[in-house]
Formats: C-alpha cells, sequence, structure tokens
C-alpha cells in the first residue's frame, strides 16, 4: 500500500512538511509506503502541468491521499489551490474512493478556513475523508515549534494510525468480496431556467 502526501508549502522541509513526516512517520511503521511530493512555487511559475502530470501519475496506483497546506491569508496557499484544480480537473477518476486527508500549518489562525476548502476537493471526488481526534493542524512559526506543539504532534499521530487502519480495513473488505462502488456519471443541474 502507498500513500501520497502533498506539501503544499513554498518551503520544502518548514512547519507544512514538518506535519506530514509525523503522519509518514507512522503509516511507514505500519508498512504502508509514502511518498512526501513538495508543490514549492511549481504550481505559480509555469509548471504546475509537470507536477499535475507526476502525481496523477503516482495516484493511478496509490491507495491513499494526503494533502497538506500552511494557511496565508487565513486559507490555503495559491499554490495548493491552483494544483489541486488542475489535479482534479485531469485525474478524478483515478481518486475516487480513495482515502483522503488535509492537513493545515499555521503560526497563529485560519487552519480551520484552510481545512474546509480542502475538504471539498474530497467529497467532489467521492473520496472517504479520514479525521484524527481534533482537526488535523499544527502551530508554530518553524518546524521546530511545530515539534513542541504536542497536541498538533499527536494529533498528526493519530492521522497516520487511522489512515492505516482504514487501509488495511478496506484491503480486508477486498480480499472478502466487498466490491467498491459503481461509478456514476454525473448529472448537471441548471438553475437557471
Amino acid at each position: 500500500m502507498k500513500v501520497i502526501l502533498i506539501n503544499g508549502s513554498r518551503r520544502e522541509k518548514g512547519c507544512t512538511y514538518t506535519a506530514l513526516n509525523e503522519v509518514a512517520k507512522v503509516l511507514n511503521a505500519s508498512d504502508i509506503e509514502t511518498e512526501i511530493v513538495h508543490i514549492g512555487l511549481d504550481a505559480v511559475n509555469g509548471n504546475i502541468d509537470n507536477k499535475v502530470k507526476e502525481v496523477a501519475g503516482l495516484m493511478k496506483t496509490a491507495d491513499a491521499l494526503i494533502v497538506g497546506s500552511p494557511v496565508y491569508y487565513a486559507s490555503p496557499s495559491g499554490e495548493i489551490i491552483a494544483f489541486l484544480d488542475r489535479l482534479y480537473g485531469t485525474c478524478e477518476k483515478d481518486l475516487k474512493f480513495k482515502p483522503a486527508a488535509a492537513v493545515t500549518s499555521a503560526r497563529r489562525a485560519g487552519t480551520t478556513a484552510t481545512l474546509d476548502v480542502i475538504y471539498k476537493y474530497f467529497s467532489f471526488a467521492e473520496m472517504p475523508i479520514v479525521s484524527s481526534r481534533y482537526w488535523n493542524m499544527v502551530h508554530g512559526n518553524t518546524p521546530e515549534e511545530v515539534l513542541k506543539d504536542e497536541e498538533g504532534i499527536q494529533i498528526m499521530k493519530l492521522l497516520g494510525r487511522n489512515m492505516a487502519w482504514l487501509l488495511k480495513s478496506i484491503e480486508a473488505g477486498k480480499k472478502a468480496g466487498v466490491e467498491q462502488p459503481a461509478i456514476e456519471a454525473k448529472k448537471f443541474t441548471n438553475f437557471i431556467r
């Protein structure tokens, strides 16, 4: 099994990476492979198509997705929004029914608004949303400060544990003959008469 973790921060090894890495450690300890993909400035400097193509290729065989974003101006980074808009527009079919989670990092506030935006992408693609004990967030201005956020770090570890449990439950269900729901064509309704 494999989980793709998206780091939507401009900083490759910053606070968002630190949170995602805590989740990845728990998944790895549960014999689940992980790969953290850094979006950085690729989503806004003309390389978004290459980054989307890379992740879309990974999601064809991956079993789950975790999206991380720092809080910029009380919402997700512009880079992660641009990236998710393109990713979901190109490979939604490869995301369907795969468990997903969002992680956010902030110095102070804006985390719940950020999580809300990211969760909507998962809902559009019929992805089961994995939770922890509380909102999946960490606080700190530096990676070192994030590691001092004991509650936030515990939440990341519990998220990894819950993701591992759900992935193993899905695998057991498949082995027992439980079939994935059929994919239905979308129906679009226009509210203008």
